[in-house]
């Protein structure tokens, strides 16, 4: 402003010589030369200013875009479960600057993590009970969860601990008796109450904090047993317990074969619980890593793509850093869970690492040929292995891809 001010001072004071003496025109060309300057700083925009300023600082929109571009929110769990230990992990192995991030988050436990799916802004990804979905025949989202959370991968299966007192030394003793499921939200708040109901035992069921019901049985009968869904060993039962503390038996029978899978808990496992030689038999629960099936336009289902693409390619250092979950190792990505659909991109990403091992194949091993057959077999095995650890696994994937292979000729 004083420049300008400055600047109509000097036409006022030579405006009489500029129209009184026609040779007294240089002084205005001066006066218009010295305005330049201020001219081409008026013309300036922010960006060719900052252009100018290449050390200039990066605006707080452009800094907000860059964080959020390729970040995936992640509803892990409680802060003691498997699932947060494993999303942690997850988080670290896919961890790539700008270019891929995934947010863990502690939550109030699998079962509320499903709503956090559907509801929470910034949720893509969550860790959730395989048997959830139980729940949602008879619910008012029950459109939407159908429509909307797939999954991703069977991630781990979650054991069911029941621990129990001196006096208790079957399922059935607990039959009147207080049994603690933890917080209602979460993983045993939801499936605990399903076992005993579905094997017809009648329990007065509880929903404290596990660590006020542990410290509360130890020191009194009123809490006849804890129950725990999560993936084995679990480090608050490796400690010691009062003498004649002990797991008991879940029975997998009819009445439990279609939502939970045979497992058992050994002195391995759990050194003070479980005599030496003996296992106590238990079923176990699918924990899904789930995804909201964003429609294909939105900018989170481009996040969800990327991702996808990193676990793939990140599942090897996950299998193998040292100090990792031991559930890693037994992690396929091609494996199935009943009753839910598999990720659309998800299922994409595992039909183009079939195709691209069929397009390894050498000329001589195109379809049509004699040998087709035998080298369909060998190259099925490959894309087993390549998909799978579990011998199991890798069998069943080679004669999905060999019936595959026979319908492409």
């Amino acid at each position: 402003m004083p420049q300008i001010l400055l600047a109509l001072l000097v036409l006022l004071v030579g405006a009489p010589h500029v129209w009184g003496q026609g040779a007294a025109r240089e002084p205005l060309a001066e006066v218009a030369k010295d305005l330049s300057p201020l001219r081409l700083a008026q013309a300036e925009t922010p960006a060719t200013q900052r252009a100018a300023r290449p050390n200039a600082p990066v605006s707080y929109s452009a800094m907000k875009d860059k964080y959020n571009k390729w970040t995936i929110g992640l509803a892990a769990g409680l802060y003691e479960g498997a699932g947060t230990r494993m999303a942690a992990e997850l988080a670290k192995a896919l961890e790539d600057d700008e270019n891929m991030r995934v947010l863990p988050l502690l939550t109030k436990g699998l079962f509320g993590n499903v709503y956090d799916l559907l509801y929470l802004k910034g949720i893509d990804v969550a860790i959730v009970n395989g048997d959830i979905l139980e729940h949602f025949k008879t619910s008012e989202e029950a459109g939407i969860v159908t429509q909307r959370i797939n999954y991703i991968a069977n991630l781990y299966v979650g054991e069911v601990h029941i621990l129990a007192r001196p006096e208790i030394n079957s399922i059935q003793d607990l039959a009147g008796k207080v049994v603690n499921f933890n917080t209602k939200s979460s993983a045993t708040g939801y499936t605990g109450p399903i076992i005993f109901e579905r094997l017809g035992i009648k329990i007065i069921p509880n929903f404290d904090p596990h660590l006020k019901a542990v410290a509360e049985m130890t020191t009194s009968p009123n809490v006849a047993a804890v129950a725990f869904v999560s993936s084995k060993p679990l480090s608050q039962f490796q400690k010691s317990f009062p003498p004649g503390f002990k797991f008991i038996s879940v029975p997998y029978n009819s009445k439990l074969s279609d939502l939970y899978l045979p497992s058992d808990l050994t002195a391995q496992d759990y050194p003070g619980l479980v005599p030496e030689g003996r296992t106590v038999q238990t079923v176990a629960v699918p924990t899904v890593l789930a995804a909201y099936d964003w429609p294909k336009d939105n900018d989170r289902h481009r996040r969800m793509v990327r991702f996808i693409d990193a676990l793939f390619e990140r599942l090897p250092l996950l299998q193998k850093t040292a100090g990792n979950h031991p559930k890693w190792k037994d992690l396929s990505l091609s494996g199935t869970v009943p009753g839910w659909k598999r990720f659309p991109p998800m299922q994409q990403r595992l039909e183009a690492a079939q195709a691209a091992a069929a397009v390894s194949r050498p000329d001589s091993a195109r379809p049509g040929r004699v040998e087709d057959a035998e080298t369909d077999v060998e190259l099925a095995r490959q894309v087993g292995r390549r998909m799978s650890n579990d011998p199991k696994e890798q069998e069943r994937i080679m004669k999905n891809f060999i019936e595959w292979s026979k319908s492409r000729r």
